[in-house]
């Protein structure tokens, strides 16, 4: 699998497991399974409810800690310096782990708070807790204040992204400002499946629609995280590195951009 480099130096592989709405008496099986696989990415959070069974399928998969990369994020209603340690710690503990990049899940900038969240996180990584920082869900506001009351950039910026929301603005701030994104959602519940330019692709690669969605992230720069339970789907969603789209096919997938967002709006959600 391919891997993009970060800012600070480090990288992250180009698609990765979410977890989310995983249940956490599954979550070990499921992750140990996805590393097994080939999986090197992870991405959990602390309102996700199952962190210690992310943890815990790392140790069932046998793998070494430094050949996996572990995401968890920062919930909105424990935002703030000292919150945001406290916070990180407990993370930890259930983790059994230091993860590798810590997030803010979401601005909520009516809390006011997500600066003083943003430096704490800069404490954590300057003492070592946590290799990278990043945030999620920010709009280019939010973005601009951060670096610019703190002069740090956030490594990544995990947003909705798929082809009926194709964040074309906010992804070419991310490419001036030196941010990844990093794409959640990211087949956009299938609502794509049936377009024609992903059909065509399909047909001739031989692969799947959501194999041609995947893809077609990678082919933005994009790092991916989908989500499956299913052993089949995790091995299909690993198995997109042996074809690519055209210029052509990547033009067309670019007429498939509605502004359809499935999640909350990062302006008002909190």
């Amino acid at each position: 699998m391919a891997v993009v480099k970060l800012n600070d130096g480090n990288r992250i592989p180009a698609l990765g497991l979410g977890i989310w709405q995983i249940p956490a008496d599954k979550t070990g099986g499921i992750v140990s399974s996805a590393l097994r696989m080939g999986y090197a990415l992870v991405d959990g959070a602390a309102v996700y409810g199952n962190e210690a069974g992310l943890g815990e399928g790392l140790r069932q998969s046998g793998l070494a800690r430094d050949q996996v990369f572990v995401t968890t994020k920062i919930w909105n209603d424990r935002q703030g310096h000292d919150e945001t340690l406290r916070a990180f710690g407990e993370s930890v503990a259930r983790l059994g782990l230091e993860p590798d990049l810590l997030l803010i899940h979401w601005p909520c900038p009516q809390k006011g708070l997500y600066l003083d969240t943003w430096r704490a996180m800069i404490r954590l990584r300057e003492e070592g807790r946590v290799k990278s920082i990043g945030v999620s869900n920010f709009m280019g506001d939010h973005l601009e204040r951060l670096i610019g009351e703190t002069g740090v950039t956030p490594v990544l910026n995990q947003i909705e992204l798929h082809p009926g929301l194709q964040q074309v603005e906010l992804r070419a701030l991310h490419d001036r400002l030196g941010i990844v994104t990093q794409s959640w959602t990211p087949l956009g519940k299938g609502q794509a499946f049936d377009a024609a330019p992903v059909q065509a692709v399909a047909t001739r690669s031989g692969k799947t629609p959501a194999q041609v969605i995947l893809r077609w992230h990678i082919q933005l720069g994009c790092s991916v995280i989908p989500r499956s339970t299913n052993a089949g789907r995790l091995a299909q969603n690993l198995d997109v590195c042996d074809f690519s789209l055209t210029e052509d096919e990547m033009a067309a997938m670019a007429t498939l951009d509605a502004g359809l967002r499935s999640g909350p709006d990062p302006r008002v959600f909190s």
